[in-house]
């Protein structure tokens, strides 16, 4: 009796999301409010295993408070880069508590990197681009790995470089195809202060003080009336963006799960 032939063991290296995957998301969801969004994202499941990455930063409220909404334990990851405002930690305990979140994980430097490459912990004042791959980009990556898409809080009118955002994109140069979601991609700023009186939504501490984003400490200063909400943000250098934000950027080779806590699985 002659075997049947053995069928070959296949490795998907293909992405999980293409561009055109992202335009038949933002066609069908054309006309979708952010509730609808996430409620297709999280119960739906249209973008797979998704995370929610929050700063917990001036607007991250809003976000938080619809995602808890939807699905109070969807994982959201909080990068603790040992730079924040001490404001921004408490604001973060207080928020979760408030709306009933129980899936924020935080993610640290690698501790072994600092002391190579941060050992006086000043490197965002002469390498700002260097200092957010060691806090930011790096630790979000090696999590990222598990999950094929993020939902994040960016918005269109927040600056020029993020005009004209949709709610599905994909990050082209990410070999992963990994998606972001942007559910509050055109609301404005009107929009999101009636959304906070609205629910009696906490402020960040630090807006009234002037600081309509928030980042890093050494990195956030005040904004002048009119200005661009984000000029606090690297004042001086020719930066806009941390980089979780920026093509190419993410869920290299190396990344791995290994910020998460043993056993931790999102639920949805």
């Amino acid at each position: 009796m002659t075997a049947a032939p053995r069928q070959r063991d296949l490795i998907a290296t293909t992405p999980r999301f293409t561009q055109a995957d992202a335009a038949a998301l933002n066609t069908r969801h054309a006309t979708a409010n952010a509730q609808e969004v996430l409620a297709a994202v999280l119960h739906e499941g249209v973008a797979g295993e998704v995370a929610v990455v929050s700063s917990f930063g001036a607007e991250s409220a809003v976000l938080l408070h619809l995602v808890a909404r939807v699905a109070p334990a969807t994982p959201v990851l909080f990068l603790d880069t040992g730079k924040h405002f001490a404001q921004t930690l408490a604001y973060r305990d207080a928020l979760v508590a408030r709306l009933g979140l129980t899936g924020v994980v935080s993610l640290t430097p690698d501790a072994g990197v600092l002391a190579t490459r941060d050992a006086t912990g000043l490197r965002w004042s002469y390498d700002p681009d260097g200092c957010c791959e060691i806090r930011k980009v790096a630790p979000l990556a090696r999590v990222l790995a598990r999950f094929d898409a993020t939902i994040t809080g960016r918005k269109g009118f927040q600056s020029a470089t993020r005009a004209g955002l949709a709610h599905f994109e994909v990050d082209g140069a990410d070999a992963a195809g990994r998606l972001k979601v942007n559910p509050l991609a055109d609301w404005s700023s009107a929009a999101i202060a009636a959304y906070f009186a609205a629910h009696a939504l906490p402020a960040h501490p630090l807006v009234v003080a002037g600081y309509p984003s928030i980042g890093c400490s050494p990195c956030t200063s005040k904004v002048a009336p009119g200005e661009d909400p984000r000029t606090g943000r690297w004042r001086g250098w020719d930066k806009t963006e941390c980089g979780i934000h920026t093509p190419g950027e993410l869920g290299g080779p190396d990344a791995g799960t290994d910020d998460l806590p043993p056993g931790y699985e999102p639920a949805f």
